[in-house]
């Protein structure tokens, strides 16, 4: 899902980089505010690991990829502002670093990767659990499900940014300027290859993930996130 420089007009990259400075400050303060000294070596890890297995891309049809994030476990772990702003400094670093992912579209790859996919895994997992054990089947059922629609929610997502590229800029001649392929194409290559692939990957990722954290750390499950949180899940750690 790593957006590409050259696929979104400048007119797309640089408002959603805009917005992406003061949701990735309100991030920060959130994390300082909710996330203890002791817990933000679980951050830096869960930070990590989502670093290390986005590196492993599969190749899409018309310049992104699929891979599986590991922002939901991250994310019911830690909370999802926690979360987004690990996954975003991930982000930050392979754009930078490592040229995986476009440097313009830094804004929309953390605002699809790693805001949008926290906050829908956070409240999927949450909804479907409800106050089941967390070493349930129930609960492994939602932390695979919530993995599979956050990643599957976000590849639709770019798969809308990318298709409206190749409708809104176009040259005089009709020639896509940006993104080389219509909205129908758009979906189809980036659902198909998430749907059936990169969706299983990632719930089986966090349901595994889970499930290891619940048997052998218990106490990082035993905060009030999963009974409920009013302020979109940053007072759970409190």
């Amino acid at each position: 899902m790593h957006i590409p420089d050259g696929y979104l007009a400048p007119q797309t990259a640089i408002p959603l980089l805009v917005a992406a400075v003061p949701l990735l400050a309100v991030g920060v303060k959130k994390v300082g505010e909710t996330v203890k000294k002791r817990e933000v070596p679980v951050l830096a890890v869960g930070a990590a690991f989502s670093f290390v297995i986005m590196m492993f891309n599969l190749p899409i049809p018309g310049g992104s990829s699929a891979h599986a994030v590991g922002a939901v476990l991250l994310a019911i772990l830690m909370g999802p502002w926690a979360a987004f702003v690990g996954v975003s400094v991930a982000l930050i670093i392979q754009a930078l670093v490592f040229g995986d992912g476009g440097v313009m579209a830094i804004g929309a790859n953390c605002i699809n990767i790693a805001l949008v996919m926290s906050f829908v895994g956070y409240y999927v997992y949450r909804m479907i659990r409800g106050n089941a054990d967390s070493t349930s089947g129930r609960a492994v059922v939602a932390a695979f499900l919530a993995g599979y629609v956050a990643l599957n929610a976000v590849a639709f997502i770019t798969a809308l940014e990318f298709g409206s590229q190749y409708h809104l800029f176009q040259a005089a001649d009709g020639t896509p300027l940006y993104f080389m392929y219509p909205l129908k194409v758009a979906i189809a290559a980036m659902m198909s290859e998430h749907l059936l692939l990169a969706g299983p990957v990632e719930g089986i990722v966090t349901s595994l993930g889970m499930l290891f954290v619940s048997r052998n750390y218990p106490e990082m499950l035993s905060r009030n996130m999963i009974a409920g949180s009013k302020n979109w899940g940053v007072d759970s750690h409190v």
